[in-house]
């Protein structure tokens, strides 16, 4: 598996709605998961000085990377492989 970071921009974001985020991209992944497309959720990073966040997942390729956060509705600019 490899690793991507997932990169975000979220102006005025208060941090239930990053919890609310935080919590679809989980369950999300857990039903792909289920269905057979294999990624998992690391953890997420927020930056308040500039409102982004970096959230880490593990998955076969970027495509389901971006087909999580897609349909778990979640705002994303980038999505990067990165070692971690």
């Amino acid at each position: 598996m490899t690793t991507y970071a997932v990169k975000r921009h979220l102006p005025g974001i208060t941090m239930d709605q990053l919890a609310e985020a935080q919590k679809s991209v989980i369950a999300t992944g857990e039903e792909m998961t289920e269905a057979g497309q294999s990624i998992q959720y690391i953890r997420s990073n927020f930056y308040p000085s500039d409102s982004s966040c970096t959230c880490l997942f593990e998955a076969e390729n970027v495509d389901t990377v971006a087909a999580l956060n897609e349909t778990a509705s979640v705002p994303y600019d980038e999505i990067v492989e990165v070692l971690d």
